[in-house]
């Protein structure tokens, strides 16, 4: 019998653990986190399935060239995005056209990737995977790859008593890893399950300018809705026309996910093509400088002048304050997510 981890993300927190998962591989959501969408009591999360799914995310041999690795463009210090690239870096020295998105909170997601193309976690690893410019590989080369090796062979047979590695266990193996990346340990969630932590006059008020200006696209404890938007990027939609590319639906076009709040310290640049640098940038951009484009959601839109917010000076700073109770340094350098 396969034996289930008691408690798999319990080095996450400072203080008492958020999120674990019980002996039947099913998780405990922190109190203020929605439900998840993945279900984990169909494939529980083991051990051995935690270690294997780590070893993949992190083993080159998922690239065709053997250069890169899922960990190449998802970096832990950079809250599992890729630091201080515009797009996703693959094999040649390749770069894609989309920032990285952080990989966190992910079994709370019905969508993924910045147009909504995957819409479950099992099947994520292939986007990169197949892409080109990224991984440059087929999924049938790597479970070549994986039955040619006595090493894998050996894991696979004791996570899944599995004599023959398929795509099947392979998917579900990067998935006890990917749902295991749980980021819920800042000093907002503290603060929110009233475990002593105390907020600044600044902060304060910066969550309440969030609450005020930046929902309901920034909601929830995820700080995301996890909808689709066009936020007024500057973009001639020739290259990347965001959702629309997957709907083909006109009314999608400069559409992209609403990115979580969290961690944003570590995940610079900004936007879905890496276009702003800091976070003084961003709220500069909602502020004054969005593209009046023909999507541009209308939660943007001003009945007088141009479209934005309307941010002071110490409403920015305030809202930075803010911004900065949401980074979860216990996350980034936990070890256990770390490659070893």
């Amino acid at each position: 019998m396969r034996k289930t981890v008691l408690g798999l993300t319990l080095a996450l927190f400072t203080g008492v653990s958020a999120f674990t998962i019980r002996q039947n591989g099913t998780p405990e959501v922190p109190p203020h986190f929605p439900a998840p969408v993945y279900d984990l009591s169909v494939h529980p999360v083991t051990e051995a399935g935690f270690e294997l799914g780590k070893t993949l995310f992190y083993d080159p041999l998922l690239s065709s060239d053997g250069s890169i690795s899922c960990g190449s463009c998802h970096q832990q210090w950079a809250g599992f995005t890729n630091e201080d690239h515009t797009g996703s870096h693959g094999v040649d020295n390749q770069l894609g056209l989309r920032n990285a998105l952080p990989l966190f909170n992910l079994i709370f997601y019905e969508h993924f990737f910045w147009d909504g193309g995957v819409h479950n976690l099992d099947l994520t690893p292939m986007n990169a995977i197949e892409n080109p410019i990224e991984l440059n590989e087929s999924l049938d080369n790597i479970l070549v790859k994986l039955n040619a090796s006595d090493f894998y062979k050996e894991k696979f047979r004791q996570v899944y008593r599995a004599e023959q590695i398929t795509s099947k266990e392979f998917l579900q193996s990067m998935t006890q890893f990917l749902a295991s990346l749980i980021s819920a340990g800042s000093r907002y969630d503290s603060y929110i399950r009233k475990e002593g932590e105390v907020l600044t006059a600044d902060e304060l008020a910066g969550m309440a300018l969030v609450q005020q200006k930046c929902t309901p696209c920034h909601s929830t404890a995820l700080f995301t809705d996890r909808s689709f938007r066009n936020s007024g990027v500057e973009n001639n939609f020739r290259f990347d026309k965001g959702r629309e590319e997957i709907t083909l639906n006109a009314a999608d076009r400069g559409r992209f996910r609403v990115p979580t709040l969290r961690n944003l310290d570590y995940t610079a640049p900004y936007m879905h093509d890496g276009s702003i640098n800091t976070l003084e940038e961003v709220l500069e951009h909602y502020n004054s400088g969005m593209e009046d484009q023909e999507t541009l959601d209308p939660v943007f839109r001003q009945r007088n002048g141009p479209p934005g917010l309307t941010l002071s000076e110490p409403e920015k700073k305030q809202i930075l304050a803010f911004l900065k109770t949401l980074n979860d340094p216990d996350f980034i350098k936990n070890r256990r997510f770390s490659e070893q």
